[in-house]
């Protein structure tokens, strides 16, 4: 697979803008899940690579989504519905998200022995993240002991995008040509929209907490 061409370096101003837009929009819609629920995702990991026409693009455009609906979960009242709906959502997104990422990103890079180690780990903490949504969808959300798993839960989750956007993609990137990158973010829209409607929130077993 031929290397990327080399981009020329953007602007701080037309990086900022391209930013500023791309997180607004995944904030609006993580907002029409619970539109009373404030969404403050605060600073991301600096990057080049958010509101690009590519799979890497529309990656981060997700992982901003879940950024705000991390918080939005966060600064819920566990009395309300609204915890509920956001849950099911972030579950429905990461799963999704995940498998469609495994299709269209990893499993080429996992065959190129330059990024093999990169995608391998990417891949396995998208099944510890999985386990981690699983044991809070079995447990009682109104309880304090679910805010302190889901605490947990979310510090994981933005450890893992973080190294994602800052090193994986970057290295992914490198072996990748302009148009593999294009037709990536096609395969990982399609499967992601599969993914998602077939995607559960079904817990196999029913945990208490004492709250």
């Amino acid at each position: 697979m031929a290397g990327k061409k080399a981009k020329s370096p953007k602007s701080s101003t037309v990086r900022s803008s391209s930013d500023a837009k791309a997180k607004t929009k995944a904030i609006d819609k993580a907002k029409a899940i619970a539109p009373d629920v404030p969404a403050r995702i605060g600073q991301t990991p600096e990057t080049d690579l958010r509101g690009l026409p590519d799979v890497f693009g529309r990656l981060i455009e997700d992982h901003d989504r879940h950024r705000a609906l991390l918080a939005m979960i966060e600064a819920t009242d566990r009395k309300g519905d609204d915890r509920a709906r956001l849950f099911e959502e972030l579950v429905l997104e990461l799963k999704s998200h995940a498998a469609a990422e495994e299709q269209a990103l990893w499993s080429t890079v996992l065959r190129n022995p330059e990024t093999t180690e990169f995608a391998r780990h990417a891949v396995a903490e998208h099944k510890d993240i999985d386990k981690m949504l699983d044991d809070l969808a079995a447990r009682d959300m109104g309880s304090k002991k679910w805010m302190e798993r889901f605490a947990a839960l979310k510090h994981e989750y933005l450890h893992h995008i973080a190294e994602e956007e800052q090193e994986q993609f970057v290295a992914s990137e490198a072996i990748l040509t302009e148009a593999d990158r294009k037709y990536m973010r096609t395969v990982f829209n399609r499967r992601k929209k599969a993914e998602k409607e077939a995607a559960e929130l079904k817990p196999k077993l029913k945990v208490e907490d004492i709250a």
